[in-house]
Parts: C-alpha cells; sequence; structure tokens
C-alpha cells in the first residue's frame, strides 16, 4: 500500500506566513504593543496600586518583595516612570529590601524591553541606521556594549525605555546589557529608594544627601549632554 503524499501548504499561505513574519511586520507589532501598553498605564496608573493598593494582607516578608519586583519590571516596561517605582518601594519595604527590589525590578524591566526591540524590531531598524550620528551611536553601543551602557545608565540623561530600545537594535549582547544596568543604576536608583524610605522625615540628613545626589547627577547628565549635543552639531 502506498502512504499519500503530505500535503504541501498552499502558495497563498507561505506568502501570508512571510508578510506575517516579515521585519515590518514585526515592527508593526512592537508599535503597537507599546501604544497598547502607554495607554493602559495612562488610563489606570499601575504605578498606584504598587504605592496605594498594595495587597499586604495577602503577601508578607519575602514574597511580598518579590511580587513588588516582578511587578516593577512588568510597569517598567510598560513605561511607568521609575523614579515613581523607586519612591514606592522604600516606602514599602525601607532602604534593605526596597532596594534590591528596584534593582531586580529594573534589570527585568530593561530584559523584557530589550527582549521584545530584538525580536520584533532589530530586523526592520537596523538598515535604517545611516547618517554620521546614528552610524557612530551604533558602533559604540555594538563594540563597547558594557562600557557604553554603564555609561548611559550612571548618568540618566537618556530616557531608561529608549536606551532599552536603542541597545536592542544595536549588536550589544545580552550579558553586557543586563550587567551594566544591573551596576549602573544602583546609585540613582539607591538614591529614590532613601528618600522613598525617609519621606516622612524630609529633614533628615539621609533624605537630603538622597535629593542632593538625584539633582547633583541629572545637572551632570543635562550638561553632558548638551556637550555631546554641541559636539555633534560642530563635527
Amino acid at each position: 500500500m502506498f502512504e499519500p503524499a503530505p500535503r504541501q501548504p498552499s502558495a497563498l499561505a507561505v506568502r501570508c506566513g512571510r508578510v506575517l513574519l516579515s521585519p515590518w511586520s514585526r515592527l508593526s507589532l512592537l508599535v503597537l504593543m507599546l501604544v497598547c501598553a502607554g495607554a493602559l498605564v495612562v488610563l489606570y496608573e499601575p504605578q498606584r496600586l504598587l504605592a496605594d493598593g498594595w495587597p499586604s494582607a495577602r503577601l508578607t516578608g519575602a514574597a511580598s518583595v518579590v511580587f513588588f519586583a516582578l511587578a516593577y519590571g512588568a510597569c517598567t516596561a510598560a513605561f511607568v516612570p521609575r523614579p515613581i517605582l523607586n519612591l514606592a518601594a522604600g516606602a514599602l519595604f525601607g532602604t534593605q529590601a526596597g532596594l534590591p527590589a528596584a534593582v531586580a525590578g529594573t534589570v527585568l524591566g530593561a530584559g523584557i524591553a530589550f527582549t521584545l526591540g530584538r525580536l520584533l524590531g532589530q530586523d526592520a531598524l537596523r538598515p535604517l541606521l545611516r547618517g554620521r550620528i546614528l552610524t557612530t551611536a551604533d558602533t559604540q553601543l555594538s563594540e563597547h556594549a558594557f562600557r557604553s551602557m554603564l555609561a548611559i545608565r550612571l548618568f540618566p540623561g537618556i530616557p531608561f525605555a529608549a536606551a532599552n530600545y536603542c541597545a536592542a537594535v544595536s549588536r550589544m549582547g545580552y550579558p553586557p546589557f543586563l550587567l551594566a544596568t544591573a551596576l549602573g543604576t544602583i546609585p540613582n536608583t539607591a538614591a529614590y529608594v532613601v528618600a522613598g524610605a525617609r519621606a516622612s522625615s524630609p529633614t533628615s540628613p539621609a533624605f537630603l544627601a538622597a535629593m542632593g545626589f538625584i539633582v547633583v547627577t541629572g545637572l551632570i547628565a543635562t550638561a553632558v549632554a548638551w556637550r555631546k549635543r554641541r559636539a555633534l552639531a560642530r563635527g
């Protein structure tokens, strides 16, 4: 007996599959996901749930910290501002537990965004990297991954989400991206966590030192960005 030959997929199905998996289709899906995430943040303000509606009655101790870190990562990937989440971490858990939770959530959120950008956006956007500024930035991120990302995280002049997706479009690997994110965000994150933990005593030395650090790093980031912009304009 002869077995029937396997059915070949139709030409239309093959073409539809290629269209759906094409770089621009995946980029469109990424844009749609980001727009929906931003709209949900505006409508539902999940950062208020973390700060005001924390399920402390159901989760306590380490479980509560782990759940907060997971929620932090999801909210960060959905464009909830990290300073708000860092302040909430300090207010809810204090400095000792709040800082690890915030750093872990930061790395998780960055990893989610990096993965989405790498899978859905890189193939479509890399051919568009033309011009001196874009090619220079791509070369810097690709060839000096850890050093470049560490500098970006230490001086928060570039928005967190923008840095994630720019890194995803480059040829930067996961290990330098995640490690630089974890190390580079500690100082600024710690300042916000301490400020949140000591918000009830705004005249305390710890709170004043944390706010001073935030202001100084913000001014440094602004100055560095301004000098870079002038140097690129002259070049």
